[in-house]
């Protein structure tokens, strides 16, 4: 029988060759991308590719020249990786330890909703459920009795997070 294999191993092996053609040497970036650049801008932008210069007369024993990422990004967060491109490539190249990234490019896009995701918020106090079905009960018209019993529990969630 087969040792289980982590899914690390698995997921290069899968995806490796699609990663590769956008540059990428591993799936590495991707994984480790809040990790570089920090939650509040991962969230908010997502590197797309990796482009290399061609080498001219260059010997395979040298690193190859920086590459330009191009980085999909939301609008409003543009400007901000714009003026944090120094840090993030910085931060990109210590995290590979050479200088893999010399240029950011920007494509300003809509970002995966994956990253986007919220914590699940926590289970409602039953007796607060409770007070909500009975304040609404008595309305006789089922689509506005639900529709306050929905608009209820809301303001019983705002209140919680607080």
């Amino acid at each position: 029988m087969a040792r289980p294999k982590p899914l690390s191993e698995l997921i290069e092996r899968s995806l490796g060759p699609v990663f590769a053609a956008q540059g990428f040497a591993s799936t590495d970036i991707l994984a480790s991308w809040a990790e570089i650049v920090g939650e509040r801008l991962a969230r908010a932008c997502q590197p797309e590719k990796l482009e290399w210069s061609r080498r001219r007369g260059a010997s395979r024993d040298q690193r190859p020249e920086p590459g330009t990422l191009t980085v999909r990004v939301e609008g409003a967060f543009a400007l901000e990786l714009q003026h944090l491109g120094p840090l993030v490539i910085e931060r990109i190249n210590r995290h590979y330890g050479w200088a893999c990234v010399g240029k950011i490019r920007m494509r300003q896009d809509r970002v995966a909703q994956a990253q986007r995701r919220k914590a699940a918020p926590p289970p409602l106090d039953p007796v607060r459920r409770g007070e909500v079905a009975l304040a609404v009960s008595t309305v006789s018209e089922a689509a506005l009795r639900d529709a306050l019993d929905r608009l209820g529990l809301a303001v019983l969630g705002s209140q919680r997070s607080r």
